[in-house]
C-alpha cells in the first residue's frame, strides 16, 4: 500500500478522538476541488521511505499511550488491495479506526465491515447519483456500475453497526439547498450527515472557484 502523508496527532479528524491521520497515496476519482492532488496525480507523487507500512505500525505501536485513533484517508483507500491487511494490523495494536471513503468499492467495504476492522466510516457523497453530474464532479466517466456500487456502498454503511456518517462539500454552481436536501433524503437517518464549504486553496484544478 502506497502512503503518501502521515500527521502524528490530530484533534479534528476522528469525532472525539485523538487520533494519527494515515494519508494513503492514489484515488480513482479526480474531483477538481480535491485539496490534496499529490495524493492523486501520480505525476505528483513522491515516495516517502519514511512513510512504508511498516514504519507507520512500528510508530504507532510506540505511541499507543498517546492516541485513542487512527483515520485511514487519502486519496482513495479503498483502491488498495492490503487495505485490509494494514486495518487489521492497526486493529491488532487496539486502536479505533476511522475510514474515509469515496464508496466506489463496495465490495472491500463489506469485507472490512463483517470482519470489523473499522469503527467508523466517512463516506463522501458528490450528489445525489446522476450520472452526467456526478461524472462532472468527479473528473471521469461515469457509468452505471459506479453508480451502482455507490449505491451499494450507502445502503452497506446505513445498515451496519459500525458508526458512520455521509457528507458532502459544497460547491457553488453545483450544490444548493434542495440539492442537499435531496442528498440528506438518498443517504436516509441511520448516520449523520455533514455538509461541508469548499475552501479555494491548493486543488487539483487550481482555476476551480464555481462550477457554474
Amino acid at each position: 500500500m502506497r502512503i503518501g502523508g502521515f500527521v502524528k496527532q490530530s484533534l479534528i479528524d476522528y469525532p472525539g478522538k485523538i487520533a494519527a491521520v494515515v494519508f494513503t497515496q492514489g484515488c480513482n476519482f479526480r474531483c477538481g476541488y480535491c485539496h490534496n492532488p499529490q495524493l492523486v496525480l501520480p505525476e505528483l507523487f513522491i515516495e516517502h521511505l519514511e512513510l512504508a507500512p511498516i514504519n507507520i505500525i512500528s510508530y504507532l505501536a510506540k505511541h499507543k499511550n498517546w492516541l485513542d485513533g487512527v483515520v485511514v484517508t487519502g486519496g482513495e483507500p479503498t483502491i488498495h488491495k492490503d487495505l485490509p491487511l494494514f486495518l487489521k494490523e492497526l486493529k491488532d495494536l487496539g486502536y479505533s479506526i476511522k475510514l474515509d471513503t469515496n464508496g466506489s468499492n463496495p465490495y472491500m467495504l463489506e469485507q472490512i465491515v463483517e470482519n470489523k476492522l473499522v469503527d467508523y466510516i466517512a463516506m463522501d457523497i458528490k450528489i445525489a447519483p446522476e450520472k452526467d453530474l456526478y461524472g462532472k464532479i468527479i473528473g471521469i466517466q461515469m457509468t452505471d456500475e459506479i453508480i451502482e456500487k455507490i449505491m451499494v456502498s450507502i445502503l452497506l454503511l446505513n445498515n451496519t453497526s459500525i458508526e458512520g456518517e455521509f457528507r458532502t462539500t459544497f460547491i457553488p454552481g453545483i450544490h444548493d439547498e434542495a440539492t442537499v436536501n435531496l442528498i440528506q433524503r438518498l443517504v436516509g437517518q441511520n448516520k449523520s450527515y455533514k455538509v461541508n464549504e469548499f475552501r479555494e486553496g491548493k486543488t487539483i484544478e487550481k482555476s476551480v472557484v464555481s462550477y457554474e
